[in-house]
């Protein structure tokens, strides 16, 4: 069945702007601050993200545009390159995606693990703390998707209201001395600007998706490109006031030191019985992104047992529940595997940011072949064509590039792991599809 364009500009920018805001803007300020040193590279780096993402964002608009395709990535990839390269990219993908959520989890177990466990070792208790939130909403998605969807619909009010909470702390007194002197720079000014990109990137994520929606909108010559300009200027506008509240409220330094951002602030202005409250609103916010991600990724799986790259028991569905009882307990297997054998947010974060950049570097990317083709093949009708062609789209990929050029140097370990498990797809593409196709059943 076609794709029928019912989607306006209200509704895209709106749909943009809930893909990128995630829980990153409650945790990451800390990783960037830490690596700027100073205030101004702090704000120029969040600047600069905003930038190359609405570069990458108007990319991929052209290409979900070009190519507007059930299945994402999966599609795109297999249409520009290879089916094989498309399943190395969404297995490294799987893991990206399971690492992601790992690294919300962790998030969240920073605000309540001292008052659940306050004299327990920091790791052991981030591990209790997270694991049992996972199998919890592993439990309630087990009990149905209807019932996933609802407690999502919970958890994403208390994550914007908590959003606009702390942008309103702007406008209430608070002590004017907490900034201290600031140092200078130790090292170079652009290697600080450059280290920001992994966590400046993984804030940010979240708008290739609009490349699913090139078909769900009438003349999108027009309403594509406002979107994706409106959804991120959106976006800058509210991470760069909720940074200012984080600078203006705990000073800079305080903001490099924060284990918990939203709960330090509201102590400021309400104190810690306040903070407490917080903490625990924090952790229920935070969950929200775990939960979308048990809901969605299972999807992913049933895709790819429809290409007979995975099991077909992938693709079984409850009629009763609708949900995917198998791929939803692999993944969520995943994300505790994630959980046991690593201890540190920054590392779950180099891991996601070397595997993401590796798929948004070749998504981008095949605007040439989309466009090339073209020029043989004619130019479809009423898509969209971004301006200032290829440049956005170079800087764009430029941007990513030293993100992977940073795990590459500073992590080195992670980017050996990441580029062997992405090489492994291709002889893993190979054997799942000789042996699954001559074992799954029609689905």
């Amino acid at each position: 069945m076609a794709i029928k364009p019912r989607l306006n500009t209200f509704d895209l920018t709106m749909l943009m702007t809930s893909m990128v805001i995630g829980t990153g803007i409650f945790r990451t300020p800390v990783e960037i601050a830490q690596k700027a040193q100073v205030p101004s590279i702090f704000f120029a780096a969040w600047i600069a993200g905003a930038v190359i993402s609405l570069f990458g964002a108007l990319t991929l608009a052209e290409v979900g545009s070009r190519y507007p395709a059930a299945g994402g990535f999966y599609k795109i990839f297999s249409h520009c390159y290879h089916p094989a390269f498309a399943f190395m990219v969404n297995w490294i993908s799987i893991i990206a995606n399971a690492g992601s959520s790992a690294s919300v989890a962790m998030m969240g177990a920073g605000y309540i693990c001292p008052l659940l466990f306050p004299d327990m070792e920091p790791v052991q208790a981030t591990r209790i703390t997270t694991i049992s939130a996972v199998l919890a909403l592993y439990g309630i998605n087990l009990l149905g998707i209807k019932m996933g969807a609802r407690t999502l619909n919970v958890l994403m009010v208390i994550k914007i209201g908590m959003l606009v909470l702390l942008i309103s702390i702007i406008f209430l007194p608070h002590p004017q001395d907490r900034e201290a002197v600031v140092p200078a720079v130790s090292g170079n000014p652009l290697q600080a600007f450059w280290l920001c990109f992994v966590p400046i990137f993984f804030t940010y994520g979240g708008y290739h998706q609009t490349m699913n929606f090139g078909n769900d909108v009438p003349d999108a010559l027009r309403i594509m490109p406002h979107s994706i300009f409106l959804g991120m200027g959106l976006v800058l506008v509210l991470y760069l006031a909720v940074n200012y509240a984080y600078v203006s409220v705990l000073g800079f330094e305080g903001l490099q030191n924060s284990p918990a951002l939203a709960a330090e602030m509201v102590a400021v202005i309400f104190g810690e019985s306040a903070a407490r409250v917080v903490s625990v609103v924090m952790f229920l916010a935070v969950l929200a992104y775990v939960n979308a991600s048990l809901l969605s990724n299972p999807r992913v799986y049933y895709a790819m047992a429809e290409e007979h790259v995975l099991p077909a028991v992938f693709a079984k569905v409850n009629q009763r529940t609708q949900t995917q009882e198998v791929a939803l307990t692999v993944y969520t297997a995943l994300i505790i595997i994630f959980l046991f054998s690593i201890s540190s947010f920054q590392q779950i974060l180099s891991y996601v940011m070397f595997f993401d950049s590796i798929g948004l570097i070749a998504a981008c990317a095949a605007v040439f072949i989309l466009r090339r083709r073209a020029r043989v093949q004619g130019e479809p009708a009423g898509i969209y064509k971004m301006k200032l062609y290829p440049w956005m789209t170079l800087i764009f990929i430029a941007g990513y590039a030293l993100v992977n050029i940073s795990v590459m140097y500073f992590e080195p370990e992670i980017a050996v792991i990441g580029f062997l498990l992405f090489l492994i797809g291709l002889p893993l593409y190979y054997l799942l599809r000789k042996l699954f196709v001559r074992l799954s059943p029609p689905l």
